[in-house]
């Protein structure tokens, strides 16, 4: 990889936050909680000693623990912002939320043992610092895709844009449902060599399977959002996708543990170790992280025997973009 890849990523980074940055100048009301300050002192620290090269467990744990710094970077900067955060508003549902990441994001490392989309390299440690490492990093994918479209709601980026649509018919949430089910199978159903081609069709499938199924359960749900003319959340969750997908690979490419895409396109023009078109799926997962999450917590609320309340787009009571109340 050459390093002009590696400066487009980080002039493509540095773009991004620096757009963040400055809406957030003109927005701050409070000064930045305790924890903010904490998770920037990791990142710090945690760059220092990956420049001295020691200690081991630096290089190898960079994913995790940058992450795990950023997550606490963000929610404050929300909470600086006047909104209350995830962490300080609800911290069982967070704690909730990271729990459930991990075989959230274990389900795609088991379509990618089909697919064979990216492998992991750098992993000497034992079994056991091994699956540390990737439960640590895995219950950080779903917090940050949530915490970084709560940040993008509370800069104000999106707005509600256009007049309330017809709401759409059951046949057309059951053509969603079996349009969706066929894109998360039929990649696994074909052989691999055709099947690798075919991993962006997982990427978006999840949306069209589950939304539905969670907008007939009265659950926050995309397709709602559509018919009501309101695009805040589908905005955020697109850019909080493009912001992590880009932190992602930036911290990714100075891990010692780290992993590399071996798919079949785009090998010739990366970005940091991500193909250039690939960045295309980070907002797409984005959306699927939405869904799935949504999906669950509503089908929880029905076991558990309550039916949930619409949950209608409300950055005054930042309720849209967590669990149903």
């Amino acid at each position: 990889m050459s390093g002009h890849h590696v400066a487009v990523g980080i002039l493509l980074l540095a773009g991004t936050l620096g757009l963040v940055a400055a809406r957030y100048a003109r927005g701050a009301r409070r000064p930045l909680p305790l924890r903010g300050w904490l998770g920037g002192a990791v990142v710090v620290c945690a760059a220092m000693l990956l420049g001295l090269g020691r200690p081991w467990w630096v290089a190898t744990y960079l994913t995790p623990i940058a992450w795990t710094a950023y997550i606490l970077i963000v929610d404050a900067i929300v909470s600086s912002l006047g909104r209350p955060s995830r962490i300080s508003r609800a911290p069982g549902q967070f704690a909730a939320l990271a729990l459930g990441s991990i075989p959230l994001w274990v389900l795609f490392e088991i379509y990618n043992l089909r697919l064979v989309n990216w492998a992991y390299v750098g992993t000497t440690l034992s079994p056991a610092l091994e699956a540390l490492g990737y439960a640590w990093a895995f219950a950080t994918i779903w917090p940050a895709i949530f915490e970084t479209a709560d940040l993008f709601e509370a800069l104000g980026f999106f707005r509600r844009t256009s007049p309330a649509r017809r709401p759409s018919s059951p046949g057309q949430r059951r053509a969603l449902v079996i349009a969706g089910l066929l894109m998360v199978t039929v990649p696994v159903l074909l052989p691999p060599r055709i099947g690798s081609y075919l991993f962006g069709a997982v990427w978006l499938g999840f949306i069209p399977l589950l939304d539905p199924i969670t907008y007939e359960w009265r659950g926050p749900s995309l397709l709602r959002d559509w018919e009501a003319g309101d695009s805040r959340r589908l905005g955020c969750f697109l850019a909080s996708g493009w912001l992590c997908g880009l932190v992602w690979e930036c911290v990714n490419n100075w891990a010692a543990a780290r992993w590399v895409y071996v798919f079949p396109l785009g090998q010739r023009w990366k970005i940091f170790e991500m193909p250039a078109p690939g960045f295309l799926g980070f907002p797409a997962f984005a959306l699927e992280c939405f869904v799935m999450w949504q999906f669950l917590a509503t089908l929880r609320l029905r076991v558990f025997g309550r039916q949930p309340a619409l949950a209608e787009p409300d950055p005054g009571a930042r309720e849209w973009s967590g669990l149903p109340s």
